[in-house]
């Protein structure tokens, strides 16, 4: 068996120690085996799955990286093009724009070929056709080895596709003249794919080949193997092996251990029926062999009723199998996509995976949540919730191998640029007990991924806090400040140092410190809405007294139209903080400082209240039914007039603080609702890739939608009613919606 051979039997850098293919939750041993890979008879293990390894290193394809070759001098349109994914690797059209372009300039040349391919592979391994149109490039320069090593390369980054197997599997048959070679290929693919829903194009392949060899006893086992899972046209299959078993004798489709099984049993049967006879000749035809042609005639005879229970042991497996199908036929039929592509999935088939990976789990089956998870994650790779859930998931279940396998991949390749994954690992990493490792997540967000991001520093501040290191969690705060200082109009600042402030009493009680934060805020920020808010807030935790005489003229600032001063408010939000500071006096004011606020928020708001406003509320008193009122309760007094009704541009409740909003990283937009369902035939998707089943150049990356923050409520204060102005006669209470109840303020970081 030559080199290349060698690798198609046993797997691409096959270094890893044998495993088991049945995964057993108890055994955390053989939890490898289902995502690093072992076919039935071992021997074909791989050490790494989707273009990483278990180990916590940085993850390339083989030959990855931006390596000058030799004679790949560059034109114009690809130095522009390489300039835009050296920039940003993620650019998907960009990618596919120069996969095209040094594809039409430099055929023959296979160096630079192979440069821009191990590049981009190495962004998106899982994009099955590209591995093939790498292959077939490899292929037509006589290239063997390296078509092998592809394809090896193909399965490690995409494990669980059906595609990339069967073209595998193909380039075998057609290469390859050994048949135990082919089905050493064969069953490593089946091993990984062979139980997914649509895996029938493989498992056809499988058949046609082990038919063109005449081998009925491997074409009947593959027949019971399928059998045994609910996949797309189990009927088909059914109905073909029994037309296998119906032309060809049982003796040629029985296994060796079968055929054994079946002698033992005649064996009995006739010792059974000789003592029962009692006749002294029947062991002398044994000593003489007579009885040896019986066994062969009944081993190779179609004896019906022999027949019907061979048939009927797989029409079982067939009936359970079914049973199964009806049960997840409706989660696989709306999984329109089943493949990786940059473009968002639609809402409905995002919420598809989470119920179906919902279902499997509570059925129990480890081995069938673990591959329900692998495809999941292929259609859904760029989704750090999926991520997320397969992680917590295998380390609920006591598989901490496939628990860091999933974070390490996730954090390294699939979702790398997201800070919600390295989030989730520094807290993860935390509750281990690698307090190393969730610094370096956190480090690794503050300089790289996402610097300034407001959560990643409260929370990287918090750990410390809970580590009992109180100093570095002030230089958490400390660094990310002097850094934001640097910069012109920092959005990120005042929110720094009102959390820092805030952060700052909360751990130490020191008021003069927190205010001494603030104070210093106030010479490098120009007051917003949201920081005045936070100040607002801070001073009703402070102990006593309130430093009202030291709010009162910020707010005026802020609030209060000014020529001479920047002030970038809304009129909207500085009537909220005008509300927003009428109700903090109403808690902790005097009667003089409460006038003083009410008196110029009517002055500044109430004569801009629209005419066509008033004229409607008019409207709507005088169409109010005379015999509606009378046929209130005589004692039902009127409620109050809330302040909102005066002042109808302001919110019930005060609005959300800077908590409330996060910096918030890129979503994957969802895409509309496509009318047509998935193909179910899933070798019939080719056109959607082209060719070789790759992705157009014309598909645009997802853009993200910007982020709305949510409004909270104020939740230190309860909703206060105030008098309405006295300018217009009351009009009849307009019926408000519900109120949302109060939230935690800050209930987003403690």
């Amino acid at each position: 068996m030559g080199e290349s051979q060698a690798m198609v039997a046993e797997g691409y850098n096959a270094s890893a120690a044998t495993v088991e293919s049945n995964i057993d939750s108890s055994q955390s041993v053989a939890n490898v085996s289902l995502v690093n890979g072992t076919g039935p008879e071992g021997g074909l293990t791989t050490s790494a799955e989707n273009g990483t390894a278990t180990d916590n290193v940085p993850v390339t394809a083989p030959g990855a990286g931006h390596v000058e070759y030799a004679g790949s001098a560059l034109s114009p349109e690809e130095e522009r093009l390489w300039s835009i994914v050296r920039a940003n690797s993620s650019e998907f059209n960009a990618w596919t724009a120069l996969i095209e372009e040094t594809e039409r300039i430099s055929q023959d040349n296979i160096s630079k070929i192979r440069k821009v391919y191990d590049a981009f592979l190495a962004e998106f391994p899982l994009c099955y056709g590209y591995w093939k149109k790498y292959a077939d490039h490899e292929a037509r320069v006589g290239a063997m080895d390296k078509v092998v090593e592809v394809y090896e390369r193909a399965v490690q980054g995409v494990t669980y596709s059906v595609d990339i197997w069967l073209h595998y599997c193909v380039f075998a048959i057609n290469t390859y003249g050994d048949p135990d070679t082919i089905r050493s290929l064969f069953e490593r693919a089946v091993v990984y794919v062979g139980t997914d829903f649509l895996s029938s194009p493989l498992w056809d392949k499988y058949i046609e080949y082990e038919h063109m060899q005449q081998d009925w006893s491997r074409l009947a086992m593959i027949y019971t193997r399928i059998l045994e899972n609910p996949i797309q046209n189990l009927d088909r299959y059914f109905n073909n092996f029994k037309e296998l078993a119906e032309t060809r004798p049982l003796s040629e489709l029985r296994s060796a251990e079968e055929s054994a099984t079946v002698a033992v049993a005649s064996d009995a049967s006739e010792t059974a029926l000789s003592e029962s006879d009692g006749k002294a000749d029947e062991g002398k035809s044994q000593a003489d062999g007579t009885s040896e042609p019986s066994k062969l005639e009944s081993a190779g005879s179609t004896d019906p009723e022999e027949l019907k229970k061979y048939i009927g042991i797989r029409e079982a497996l067939y009936i359970k199998a079914k049973e199964f199908e009806s049960k997840i036929i409706g989660f696989e039929m709306a999984i329109r996509r089943p493949y990786f592509h940059v473009r968002p999935l639609n809402v409905a088939e995002l919420e598809n995976w989470h119920n179906y990976l919902d279902f499997i789990e509570n059925d129990g089956d480890f081995n069938k949540v673990v591959k329900l998870y692998e495809r999941c994650l292929v259609a859904c790779a760029n989704y750090p919730e999926y991520w997320i859930r397969y992680v917590l998931s295998m380390g609920s279940s006591g598989s901490m191998d496939l628990a860091d396998n999933a974070l390490t991949r996730a954090t390294q390749v699939f979702v790398k640029k997201q800070p919600e994954i390295h989030l989730f690992a520094a807290r993860l990493k935390e509750q281990n007990g690698d307090i190393a490792g969730a610094r370096a997540a956190f480090q690794l967000l503050h300089s790289e991924i996402s610097p300034g991001l407001l959560e990643a520093v409260i929370k990287h501040a918090n750990m410390e806090q809970r580590l009992g290191n109180v100093d570095d969690a002030f230089s958490v705060y400390e660094q990310v400040i002097a850094v934001e200082k640097g910069k012109e109009n920092s959005i990120l600042l005042p929110l720094l140092y009102a959390q820092y402030s805030r952060f700052s009493y909360l751990v130490l009680r020191d008021a003069e410190k927190a205010r001494k934060i603030i104070v210093e805020a106030l010479d490098h920020v120009q007051p917003s809405k949201h920081f005045m808010e936070a100040l607002i807030f801070f001073e009703t935790i402070l102990p006593p007294p309130r430093k009202i005489e030291y709010l009162d003229p910020l707010v005026e600032n802020l609030i209060k139209p000014n020529v001479d001063t920047q002030n970038t408010a809304s009129s909207t939000e500085r009537e909220e903080l005008s509300l927003i500071y009428i109700e903090f006096l109403g808690l902790f004011g005097d009667v003089e400082s409460i006038k003083k606020a009410e008196d110029r928020h009517c002055k500044l708001f109430l004569p801009h209240r629209s005419r066509s406003e008033l004229k409607k509320r008019s409207a709507d008193e005088f169409l109010s039914s005379d015999r509606t009122k009378l046929a209130k309760p005589y004692n039902e007094t009127a409620p109050a007039q809330p302040v909102s009704n005066a002042y109808p541009n302001a919110p019930a409740q005060w609005s959300g603080g800077y908590a409330a909003q996060p910096q918030a990283w890129p979503q994957p937009q969802a895409a509309p609702a496509q009318p047509q369902q998935w193909n179910p035939a899933y070798g019939q998707q080719q056109a959607a890739y082209g060719a070789y089943g790759g992705y157009p150049a014309g598909y645009a990356a997802p853009q993200a939608p910007t982020p709305v923050p949510q409004a909270a409520a104020y939740g230190a204060y309860p909703p206060q009613a105030y008098p309405a102005a006295a300018t217009a006669p009351l009009a009849a209470p307009v019926q408000q919606p519900a109120a949302a109840p109060p939230q935690a303020y800050y209930n987003t970081y403690y």
